[in-house]
């Protein structure tokens, strides 16, 4: 789920295309993802040692169990050199422009990130970085990181991914890529294993009630990538000047030899409260300077190389420098690595000591608690000012009791510097929106409740979730939604939320037919009145329909090595639909049974075994097949395929397909007002053409025949809005939308 950039309701009203990218990329689509891009020679692979993950993770859970909140390892870095000059293959196009492209490899791994240790390119010259799926990152140029030679680019799923270089004639040999480190994840940081959520249960996403006080010192807060291989967290600051500056304080034990090309993601946030379900992960800044740090009180503080741009919505938390306790604190942070939690204690901290740094001790937590991954978050007082950053503890879902935090009052001569002079507290800063208070300002922040993958469905019914960024109660909002390309539909709510808090709205069910859509909610008017700040009024949601659908099941009979599987299932567009694995080592082998919901259309099975000897038989016998309910086979192998299984399945006569042959269902005129003629054609049997609603519901039904060849319809008594003809026989079923609007 993704949020559009801004762009005029003209185009909503009509077929648009939305770009999504972050602040250090500018768009585009890499050469080797174009459908009809040119032919290009195979990239070479630089193939990356394996990793023993069970090692790594005795090490962290010892670790975590002395007490230490971070960095949260994820991965084990590979110090490589890998450049334009001795890796990768150059391809010139007839006009003189070049391409150079690689891709990197590390077996087993749940991701890969990556740094250029030494990147510097000219202007109109693009970088590209993509995975096996299709998920790209990018275009960086040459403004990615204005000032400096290098960059860390951030975590891609998957255990393979390529690199792009474009170069233009007039700029030939101007540019100087090397990769010089890549890191392997050994953990599942996407979670496309398993659940979002990896963090303890007693840990509360922060768009729950638990953080509708706390909205300003949410946005404050970001995960890093450090050193390329763990996690911790930081805050933004203010500073005495107020001029935006990217100042970002986080724990001195994080730091590592060289934070250059550290990674920041803010806004990696649940959209809903009692599930974990993904947020942004492309709204990145990479790089920073250390400018001063100490052991002392455990703090670093960094300006970062770039300043999060207005579309990230990023607020400057204030700050107390005071020495005195405060009477109840809350801490924002990515425990395990995992998306942004809150925690509130309720009683007042007291002066504490941890390994030789002065820190202020969270007694217990009431609500929430922290974790490795957590370190460096910050600790704010009941003013909503931060005084402090997580040093470590003991604290823990089963053990929610002693926390320590480095006081910001001790750290003060190191930081004053820096942020300045101007007493002992200053308030935040929001950077974003216009000049002067924001009072009316609706933000659509989620779109939920439409699942990636909709088995046969013929409509959804989408749940939105509306913020308050205003100063003002909001009483009221418009709602505008539909599929990418068609006429919007129109929901006005009305209710009272207070300033700061959410909404989540159940909007009426929207009728979808199979292929890929794109949802567009857009959110105006907030109280009758003009949205001042309307970046933030757009959210997409992209999903696939299967309909009509059959449920097949495949069926992996795995040997005694399941790490070694991994599959996919990808359509003949190249969408995946379905993946898996790796799986558990079990001695004895493991049966693997994955429901999957297909249309009528060709796919793609592709199975992979690591270490190249399939599934049987040295070390069991094991096979794969995929079958639907009446006992057909799609694919069936012996597991004999070496490193590599490709399955070409067509499935076809699924359920009520489309009529076939020449049969039409013509409607006009469309819009209508009222009088609607339907124009039938290849009706070969007794069948019925129903009027459906926006909410799914048969408001007419008119019966056809071989005969009909054309009907009157009044749908004078019905609202405006969108309406599907769907006529259906045993044949088959064709289907057309219509607008009532008077």
């Amino acid at each position: 789920m993704t949020r559009a950039l801004p762009f005029a309701l003209s185009l909503f009203l009509s077929a648009f295309t939305i770009t999504l990218h972050g602040q250090l990329s500018f768009g585009g689509r890499a050469f080797g993802l174009m459908e009809k891009g040119p032919v290009l020679p195979v990239a070479p692979v630089a193939m990356m040692p394996t990793v023993d993950a069970t090692p790594l993770l005795a090490e962290d859970e010892a670790k975590r169990q002395s007490g230490s909140k971070g960095p949260y390892r994820f991965g084990v870095n590979h110090a490589v050199d890998l450049g334009l000059d001795n890796s990768g293959v150059w391809h010139e196009f007839p006009n003189g422009d070049r391409l150079w492209r690689l891709a990197v490899e590390c077996p087993g791994a749940f991701s890969i990130n990556f740094e250029f240790h030494d990147y510097v390119i000219p202007e109109g010259a693009l970088v590209f970085v993509y995975n096996d799926e299709g998920v790209q990152l990018g275009a960086f140029m040459a403004g990615s990181n204005p000032g400096h030679s290098s960059l860390g680019v951030t975590q891609l799923p998957g255990d393979r991914i390529t690199v792009e270089y474009f170069e233009p004639a007039q700029v030939a040999g101007q540019g100087r890529l090397r990769i010089g480190q890549v890191t392997h994840a050994y953990r599942d940081v996407f979670r496309r294993a398993k659940d979002l959520g990896d963090s303890g249960d007693c840990n509360i996403n922060v768009i729950c009630p638990e953080g509708d006080d706390w909205r300003d010192q949410i946005r404050s807060v970001a995960i890093i990538t450090v050193g390329g291989s763990g996690f911790c967290t930081g805050t933004m600051l203010n500073n005495c000047a107020e001029d935006g500056t990217p100042y970002f304080l986080t724990a001195d034990h994080c730091l590592d030899a060289n934070v250059t090309n550290w990674v920041f993601r803010w806004n990696w946030e649940s959209p809903e409260c009692e599930q974990n379900l993904n947020g942004p992960t492309d709204q990145t800044v990479s790089g920073c300077e250390l400018l001063v740090n100490s052991a002392g009180t455990d703090v670093a503080l960094l300006r970062l190389n770039t300043a999060p741009p207005p579309e990230y919505d990023v607020f400057y938390s204030g700050w107390d420098k005071s020495s005195t306790p405060a009477e109840r604190v809350t801490g924002i942070h990515h425990p395990a690595g995992d998306i942004k939690k809150i925690s509130h204690s309720e009683d007042p901290v007291i002066p504490g000591m941890m390994s030789g740094a002065e820190c202020w001790h969270v007694q217990a937590w009431d609500d929430g608690t922290t974790e490795p991954g957590s370190s460096g978050s910050g600790l704010w007082n009941q003013d909503k000012l931060l005084v402090g950053q997580l040093f470590g503890g003991q604290a823990n879902c089963d053990f929610n009791f002693n926390d320590y935090y480095g006081r910001l009052d001790v750290s003060w001569p190191l930081l004053e510097p820096w942020l300045g002079s101007c007493g002992d507290q200053l308030p935040g800063l929001g950077d974003s929106g216009p000049v002067g208070p924001v009072t009316l300002d609706a933000a659509v922040t989620s779109i939920v409740n439409i699942p990636a993958l909709l088995c046969g469905p013929e409509f959804i019914v989408p749940r939105v979730t509306v913020k308050n960024n205003g100063s003002e109660v909001m009483t009221s909002v418009i709602l505008l939604y539909g599929l990418l390309g068609d006429l919007p539909q129109i929901f006005p709510w009305t209710g009272s939320l207070l300033p700061g808090q959410t909404v989540n709205v159940d909007l009426p069910a929207v009728t979808v037919t199979a292929g890929e859509h794109i949802l567009v909610v857009s959110s105006s008017s907030p109280n009758g009145m003009v949205d001042q700040v309307p970046e933030n009024d757009w959210w997409s949601y992209s999903f696939i329909v299967n309909s009509p659908a059959e449920e097949v099941v495949l069926t992996i009979n795995a040997d005694a090595y399941g790490s070694d599987i991994t599959w996919t299932l990808v359509t003949d567009l190249g969408t995946t639909l379905y993946s898996g694995g790796p799986y558990a080592n079990v001695a004895a082998g493991q049966t693997i049974t994955v429901p999957m919901c297909l249309t009528n259309g060709c796919y793609t099975f592709t199975i992979n075994d690591l270490f190249g000897d399939g599934i049987c038989c040295a070390n069991g016998q094991g096979n794969y097949n995929i079958m639907n309910s009446d006992g057909l086979y799609y694919a069936n192998n012996d597991g004999q395929y070496g490193s590599q299984q490709v399955d070409v399945l067509c499935v076809s006569g699924v359920s009520v397909g489309e009529i076939p042959g020449p049969a039409s269902l013509v409607a006009y005129p469309n819009p209508s007002t009222g009088e609607l003629f339907v124009e039938l054609a290849g009706v070969q049997e007794q069948g019925v053409l129903s009027v459906v609603d926006a909410l799914g519901r048969r408001v007419q039904e008119h019966p056809v025949s071989a005969t009909t060849g054309r009907l009157s319809l009044e749908l004078g008594g019905l609202a405006n809005g969108i309406y599907t003809l769907s006529m259906e026989q045993p044949a088959g079923r064709a289907i057309v939308r219509v607008v009532l609007q008077r």
